[in-house]
């Protein structure tokens, strides 16, 4: 064989490995590049969507909310059961002994109804005799105090009766009302020599006295509890006929000072009101024509008594 054939062998076989090695390697090369795209093609869309006018969805409203519900607490169980019973029967109660009653008069029944006055349970006259009008008195105190309605007073009744009132006066005995111009209370003992103003705060009266007589009688009233009429044995030191107060401005005729600015004086204030009104410590009289003819017979150095019968 000729050499150049064999050389021509050669360089064909050389041509033909390089050739399939460049093969190869193109393949390899386009099989490397093609993988990303292929990755990316899966997750991306080969063409890009047209642009599209969004179709606006219907507005819904917004739900309302709901106001929280008030839940009424639970009862908390107690950590001891009671196992007392919630009340107690009342024990019923039963009248006493009869004291006093339809068959019954004299000084306790005069003495019950003075007191039953006192509280405004009993309107008649203090009789000493125990009528229909004592009874009812007494039935609508029991009811109102849960004592037995009987209309007898038994000693449940009265002991009640006695803790709400306080023992009756002469006058209150004997139907004078207090403050009236006339009074059964006893004078006080320092009231009965000489010559004196006799000025008793419990039937709230002023009584002349001459010598043991008592020569007039006036209503009188008293200083409030911030202002009191003070109470004991005084003489009159001055008089003022048309006197009127420096400290409050007010008339004050007919006036017989006996301790300091206090004095027994003409009141216009009283006789308008009464005793819904009270004076600064003196002491006030409603009868104008009284308290003149008392201040012409009155002499100073005359004895005040001002006391409690």
């Amino acid at each position: 064989m000729k050499k150049s054939t064999i050389g021509a062998m050669v360089l064909a076989l050389l041509l033909g490995s390089f050739a399939l090695a460049y093969g190869v390697g193109e393949a390899s090369a386009q099989l490397s590049s093609r993988e990303p795209r292929a990755a990316l093609a899966h997750d991306q869309p080969t063409t890009s969507p047209s642009p599209t006018t969004p179709t606006p969805s219907p507005t819904k409203p917004a739900p309302t909310a709901k106001p929280p519900q008030a839940t009424a607490p639970r009862p908390k169980p107690s950590s001891k059961p009671s196992s007392k019973p919630s009340s107690k029967p009342t024990p019923a109660l039963h009248a006493g002994r009869t004291l006093l009653g339809p068959r019954t008069s004299g000084d306790r029944v005069r003495d019950l109804q003075a007191r039953l006055k006192q509280i405004a349970w009993y309107f008649a006259d203090v009789t000493g005799t125990y009528g229909p009008v004592t009874g009812s008195a007494v039935r609508g105190f029991q009811a109102k105090r849960e004592i037995p309605v009987t209309g007898l007073v038994d000693q449940r009744t009265l002991d009640r009766l006695y803790a709400m009132t306080r023992t009756p006066t002469d006058d209150e005995l004997h139907n004078i009302a207090v403050g009236s111009a006339s009074t059964r209370t006893r004078l006080d003992a320092r009231c009965l020599t000489g010559r004196a103003l006799c000025i008793d705060k419990t039937s709230r009266t002023l009584r002349w006295v001459v010598d043991g007589e008592v020569r007039s009688t006036l209503a009188v009233r008293f200083g409030a509890s911030y202002s009191p009429t003070r109470e004991g044995v005084f003489h009159v030191g001055w008089k003022s006929a048309n006197h009127v107060s420096k400290l409050y401005g007010s008339a004050m005729p007919f006036a017989m000072f006996f301790s300091g600015g206090q004095a027994v004086h003409y009141s216009s204030d009283f006789a308008a009101r009464g005793y819904y009104g009270a004076s600064h410590g003196c002491v006030n009289v409603r009868d104008y024509d009284g308290i003149r003819s008392l201040f012409n017979q009155v002499v100073l150095g005359d004895k005040v008594v001002v006391y409690w019968s």
